[in-house]
């Protein structure tokens, strides 16, 4: 077999029903040098997979969590280049084609990783919306920077990085449980390019079933964890900081977390009250109209 190129990594644990589609999509790329790893962080069945000559699969003996699965996938890697893929999302079949190529041509400073654009999928296959990443230099603080407004951040499940880049940045940080791609490219970006490629790649499914980033009290404790880690370089970038912020204040909301949207969306004035105000006068008004009237 074609020694890979680049490796899919697919951590999973406990979602068989939706792995298969995942690992299928992975294995159909147009490209074949390619591998696709599944890392099982410990899943309480066993699952089985069909056999392929791109495909491997590793079991964690211990639930460890999803950055801990990641970065073993990225250490037991064959290819040069690193993706990876949620198990209940899709690639499409261009995907590494297309980012190979952009990154073989790219005449930003490297190293230079991409971002490639990224669909969500409703539970009827409909798509909700599309998402474009930014181009940011290497020196630039993803998620923080100015961008334009057809440009998003939440691409960043769309990565195509260097193997050697992403291990000596020290992978993902494994004391999060989720904002585990976030807390990853506020170290990657001042090291590394990140190129946006406005081809979509990525299907992202927006289902009811369990996820990490859905669970209040996680994604509250992971969220103060991050903005304490990168106190310095929140507090570089005010406006956004308070974007950020504002942001997180919504979905907590969303989330029955009304104290904690309140309090901060509070934070986020302090920081920035015009910018806050501004957008408190967007679609999200009644949001937070709802708030204050507790």
């Amino acid at each position: 077999m074609q020694e890979p190129l680049l490796s899919i990594i697919i951590p999973t644990y406990n979602r068989p029903h939706l792995l298969s589609r995942a690992v299928k999509s992975a294995l159909a790329q147009t490209r074949k040098d390619i591998e696709v790893i599944v890392v099982d962080d410990a899943s309480t069945k066993p699952f089985e997979l069909p056999s392929h000559p791109h495909l491997r699969i590793i079991r964690q003996p211990e639930n460890k969590g999803g950055a801990a699965s990641r970065n073993l996938g990225a250490k037991l890697a064959k290819g040069r280049w690193i993706s990876y893929l949620d198990d209940d999302d899709e690639l499409l079949p261009h995907m590494a084609q297309v980012s190979l190529e952009a990154l073989a041509n790219t005449s930003l400073p490297k190293p230079v990783a991409l971002l490639s654009g990224l669909e969500e999928i409703g539970e009827d296959n409909r798509v909700l919306q599309t998402r474009i990443p930014p181009t940011l230099p290497r020196g630039s603080h993803f998620c923080l920077e100015e961008i334009a407004r057809d440009k998003s951040f939440y691409t960043k499940q769309t990565m195509v990085v260097e193997q050697e880049v992403l291990l000596g940045i020290g992978g993902f940080d494994e004391s999060f449980t989720s904002r585990v791609h976030t807390e990853l490219f506020l170290r990657l970006n001042p090291v590394c390019s990140l190129y946006g490629l406005p081809v979509v790649t990525y299907r992202l499914s927006i289902h009811q079933g369990e996820r990490v980033s859905s669970n209040p009290l996680l994604r509250q404790r992971n969220f103060n964890r991050l903005l304490s880690k990168h106190k310095q370089l929140f507090e570089m970038h005010p406006k956004m900081f308070a974007n950020f912020i504002y942001d997180h204040a919504i979905t907590s909301y969303k989330l029955g977390q009304r104290q904690a949207a309140l309090k901060s969306i509070g934070w986020a004035m302090r920081l920035h009250p015009l910018h806050t105000f501004a957008r408190i006068g967007s679609p999200f008004k009644r949001s937070f109209l709802k708030i204050v009237a507790g």
